[in-house]
């Protein structure tokens, strides 16, 4: 405005991630201004007011909002710093004698700095540090992470990547062996198959445990740092000790469960010792709410673990959201490789368990959490969705992930599903399966599937299904013995499939069929599909009837005429009904349409529209319904 000279400062806003960051997530500060915080810095008893002042140091619109760790980054005299969480550089800063340590690794060059929460003052301490120490390079941060700084950004990144090579060759040089411990007998890795069909198995209970406040989407890994971690003599005491970094215990909180039997042990058993250690883990957790809150901590925001470990299986993590599920549990992976390092020159020592609450509890962290935006409907829930390859099935899959859900997407058609699943935005929000509904192991390995990507199911759509048009007395037994065979019989193993993990889970759930008009209207030349319509439709009365005490609603769709993008009508069904209705195929739509009381087109996404309006939350008291979708049939009135 003035046409002077101003010096600016980019740096990630609160909450970003560096792997997915935009220009809208960087907050742009000037320079001058937050340097001039220091004069009037009120002292670490009044740290938090020194955040609101930075939005008097935005430029322009000023960006997103600003991070704790702004004064980090701008109180120090370089153009450019680096903070960083590198797994080695947090193991020497989170060793016992750490401060020795970072010397003899770096000598002078690299800078001990006690741990201190994020903030203020660590600004200041580490502007100090580069001030006093001409020739560092950069600090290790007690109990955290790194930080560097540089004249242009490559030097800046050379000198990041300086450090951590250069500690992590000082932890392979001087680290002693198994630093873990030797291995406990049953507590090994199970064989890979072996290990997958008891993660399975676990899944929705666990996933029903760690969902007890709020409902998570959840991740699985039996990568080999964990599987070996847990199989060692030293993982019960580490694990206890919680994670140090606090990116690290904000997703994966205070300390993980840890179920305490041999990896073989009965199915049964497992179950019932972890909703003991559940019920320990929540006591355990309200007690040290209690031990470190005061009047002004934020509430309790729910005691459930977010890392759950299984020797000789692996760790499950949870979430608000697939992302946080997978975050908490790669952030844990590092924790263990943090763990390693430390135990391997040292002892791990992470920070003490009031500073994990003051930043956990932190004010600043709950106005993070306030900034976020207000969930979706379907947010947490994970859906599976069959025939989800075109037509019908793909516009259900991409009202639910516009709606918050996780989709699997589900399809004979396996090229089909990846690209619907593509389009869905990949695993974060949807993953594709190859299923044949008629096949109950490929269904088995469809809900595993969801199981290993998402935790769990709580929303089922029958779609998959298929049709042929014939009188009565070209209908051959093979005609229907193939369309009961994959809608009233897929379905029903589908659903019962489906209802295994929502029963186990505990947390209710939706199963919805996509039905037909025809379940109810008798047509001409049609008799094959529309008993099988009709043996669906009841379906949903039976299992709404016998589910209910679990909490599991089960409701229909009944739609009609949906040409457009739809599988079936493209697959020879089209033709078929035209001949049957003496018209061209291309005027079927139209058709369909001009027989209706609204005179209206039904598309793929009006029956999308219905099962969003059963399973978004406002027909929570609703089951066995039948909802047409066909612009008004008169003879297909339910009665």
């Amino acid at each position: 405005m003035t046409g002077a000279p101003v010096t600016l400062m980019w740096v990630k806003g609160s909450g970003g991630d560096l792997g997915t960051l935009t220009e809208d997530g960087l907050a742009v500060l000037r320079l001058d201004r937050l340097r001039a915080l220091a004069g009037v810095y009120p002292g670490v008893e009044r740290e938090d007011e020194m955040v609101a002042a930075f939005d008097h140091c935005l430029y322009g619109k000023g960006g997103a909002a600003p991070s704790i760790d702004t004064a980090m980054h701008g109180l120090v005299d370089a153009a450019h710093v680096d903070h960083l969480h590198p797994d080695a550089g947090i193991a020497l800063a989170c060793a016992a004698d750490g401060e020795k340590l970072t010397a003899e690794c770096f000598g002078d060059s690299v800078v001990w700095v006690p741990w201190r929460r994020p903030g203020f003052r660590l600004g200041l301490d580490i502007a100090a540090v580069k001030e006093a120490h001409p020739r560092a390079i950069g600090c290790v941060l007690g109990g955290h992470g790194i930080t560097a700084w540089g004249d242009t950004s490559e030097e800046c990144e050379r000198r990041s990547l300086h450090i951590v090579r250069t500690a992590e060759a000082f932890l392979a040089e001087r680290g002693g062996p198994e630093p873990f411990g030797p291995v406990v007998e049953g507590f090994g890795p199970l064989p890979e198959a072996e290990r997958r069909e008891r993660a399975a198995a676990l899944a929705p209970y666990v996933r029903g445990l760690a969902s007890q406040d709020a409902p998570q989407v959840g991740h699985f890994t039996d990568a080999e740092p964990v599987l070996d971690f847990l199989a060692r003599a030293e993982h019960p005491r580490l694990a206890a000790l919680g994670t140090s970094c606090p990116d690290h215990f904000l997703r994966t909180k205070v300390r993980p469960l840890v179920l305490d039997l041999p990896a073989d042990a009965p199915l049964d058993r497992a179950v019932a010792r972890l909703r003991e250690l559940h019920t320990a883990y929540r006591e355990e957790y309200a007690a040290y709410y209690a031990r470190h809150a005061t009047e002004d901590s934020p509430a309790m925001r729910g005691a459930d673990p977010a890392i759950v470990l299984v020797p000789g299986v692996g760790m499950f993590s949870f979430g608000r959201d697939k992302q946080t599920a997978r975050v908490a549990g790669e952030f844990y992976v590092n924790a263990i490789h943090v763990m390693r390092g430390a135990e391997a020159v040292s002892s791990y020592a992470p920070i003490e368990e009031s500073e994990k609450f003051r930043i956990e509890y932190w004010e600043l962290e709950e106005a993070k959490l306030r900034r976020m935006p207000r969930p979706k409907p379907l947010a947490t829930r994970v859906a599976l969705v069959t025939g989800a390859g075109s037509g019908i099935g793909r516009a259900i899959a991409h009202r639910l992930v516009a709606e918050g859900a996780c989709v699997v997407v589900a399809d004979l058609d396996a090229a089909s599903a990846e690209t619907v699943a593509a389009e869905l935005g990949g695993p974060d929000r949807a993953v594709a399966v190859a299923m044949d509904v008629t096949s109950e192991e490929a269904i088995g390995a469809g809900l595993r599937a969801a199981l290993f990507a998402f935790g769990g199911v709580d929303l089922v759509v029958n779609n998959a299904g298929i049709s042929v048009s014939k009188p009565l007395l070209d209908t051959t037994a093979r005609d229907w013995d193939v369309q009961h065979t994959i809608m009233a019989r897929g379905s029903f193993l589908v659903a019962r499939e489906a209802a295994r993990v929502m029963i186990a889970q505990g947390l209710g759930g939706d199963i919805v069929y996509i039905v037909s008009k025809n379940a109810v209207f008798a047509g001409p030349n049609n008799i094959a599909y529309s008993a099988t319509k009709a043996d669906q439709a009841h379906q949903v009365r039976l299992l709404a009837a016998e589910l209910g005490e679990h909490g599991i609603r089960v409701n229909g769709v009944n739609p009609d005429g949906v040409v457009r993008g739809s599988g079936i009508f493209a697959g020879g069904w089209g033709a078929q009904r035209a001949a049957t209705y003496g018209i061209a195929e291309e005027e079927l739509g139209a058709f369909y349409a001009g027989r209706t009381l609204l005179k209206r087109e039904v598309l793929p996404e009006h029956v999308a529209d219905a099962v969003f309006a059963l399973t978004g939350g406002d027909l929570a008291h609703t089951t066995g319904l039948h909802v047409p979708v066909d612009a008004g049939v008169a003879a297909a009135f339910l009665r």
